[in-house]
Parts: structure tokens; sequence; C-alpha cells
């Protein structure tokens, strides 16, 4: 189990394409396909550092939306 992991973090996916992949899963929009070319090609360090930012944008859209209504 420790070498699967090893083997999965050296993948070569660009953190672009992970940012890609990350944000059409916040919208839940992924063909099989796909989300099986991604499962085999990215790396998962780098999906986890993209669900983080990710979250952190919506959250950060979220408050500002919020804050721009009651504030008027």
């Amino acid at each position: 189990m420790t070498q699967d992991l090893k083997e999965a973090a050296k993948r070569k996916g660009s953190f672009f394409a992970t940012m890609k992949a990350v944000f059409w899963s916040f919208f839940g929009v992924r063909k099989k396909s796909a989300y099986e070319e991604d499962a085999a090609h990215l790396n998962p360090v780098h999906v986890i550092i993209a669900g983080i930012i990710g979250a952190l944008i919506f959250i950060s859209t979220l408050i500002f939306i919020v804050k721009s209504v009651v504030g008027k």
C-alpha cells in the first residue's frame, strides 16, 4: 500500500489540469471517462491542494455575496 502511494505521488499531471478537474468536480459535471483519465494521471497531492484552494475561493465568494447583500 505504501508503494502505491509513492507511485501515485510521482504522477506527472500538471497543476493546471488538476485545478480544472477540481473546478468541474465542484459542479458535479464530470464524465466517467474524464474522471478515469484524471484518476490515472493526476497527482493526489495536487488534487488535495487544488481542493483546498477551490474551497477557499468558494467560501470567500459566499462571504463576499452575503456581506454585499446584508450591508445594503
